[in-house]
């Protein structure tokens, strides 16, 4: 019976610091797909009003494809970035912010220097400020909400 109890306990124990994590992936994977959707969306809305995202090295276009895939990809970075916070950090959601928002200034820089006409730059720039409002706000307050307990 005394058994029992030991490793109950210590189950509860490992449970309760896995599900912080397991929960916040999973709210990092359903803003990932709302932040793939808004980029795509958007980047659909700038083409249809004449944006032709061409980039002058190879001259050829971006895909809205291409957006998705991106968007999914650097969303998921983030969501390993807040885990790791969460797991290592005495406060993640703060370190967080400062990461992310550094980490968005930074990728500003590409479509500065893709030689791009201003339609495609502004546009670029617009679209990487897109899954930052969605993935950023989301993760934080996901992380202060595991961290408040």
């Amino acid at each position: 019976m005394n058994d029992t109890g030991v490793v109950a306990g210590q189950a509860s124990g490992r449970t309760s610091h896995t599900h912080p994590l397991r929960g916040l992936a999973g709210t990092g994977f359903i803003a990932t797909l709302a932040a793939m959707v808004a980029t795509t969306l958007a980047a659909a809305l700038a083409q249809a009003v004449g944006v032709d995202f061409e980039v002058p090295d190879g001259g050829e276009t971006i895909p809205l494809s291409g957006f998705a895939v991106v968007t999914g990809f650097f969303s998921v970075v983030g969501i390993v970035i807040a885990v790791a916070l969460l797991r290592w950090s005495a406060r993640p959601a703060e370190r967080f912010v400062r990461t992310a928002v550094s980490l968005t200034a930074i990728s500003l820089v590409p479509p500065l220097l893709s030689g791009a006409n201003t339609a495609t730059t502004t546009a670029l720039l617009g679209l990487h400020l897109v899954p930052a409002t969605v993935m950023i706000p989301t993760l934080a307050r996901s992380l202060r909400t595991r961290t408040d307990r």
